[in-house]
């Protein structure tokens, strides 16, 4: 049994459904559950993100806005590009300016979780390969 594994039940969020709508840019499987709807009429997205240990989502760069991480549970990583990937843990934000290229997602033997707040538009970029991401 993988690493907070309750994440898939007992999060601070509901899981969500899977991530069809993102998967190309992610390896493995993540689940995304939007809390703020479109008629809510606010021009930045709020979403729980839970990812089954080993999932990542590609580099990526924000542009003409920001991303704010808050984690909600789990073991996950975050880097920027041409920096030491962190560690992160329940309680954990990290908040990625406009332009930082950057990836992240769960360790390789535990569930994580955050809620992105995300203002502009995502630049999707290559792939974490299983080298990079292996010697962590």
């Amino acid at each position: 049994m993988a690493k907070n594994e309750e994440l898939r039940t007992d999060g601070v969020f509901p899981v969500g459904d899977k991530n069809e709508a993102y998967a190309k840019y992610f390896i493995g499987q993540s689940y995304l559950n939007s809390l703020v709807k479109p008629e809510d009429n606010i021009d930045f997205g709020v979403g729980n993100v839970t990812f089954e240990p080993g999932c990542r989502n590609d580099w990526h760069i924000h542009h003409d806005g920001f991303q704010i991480l808050l984690v909600t549970g789990g073991e996950g990583w975050y880097q920027e590009w041409g920096k030491p990937a962190q560690l992160l843990k329940q309680g954990d934000v990290v908040v990625i300016k406009e332009g930082v290229k950057h990836w992240h997602g769960a360790t390789k033997d535990s569930w994580f979780s955050h809620v992105a707040i995300t203002k502009g538009k995502s630049e999707w970029l290559e792939k974490v390969t299983d080298e990079e991401y292996n010697k962590l």
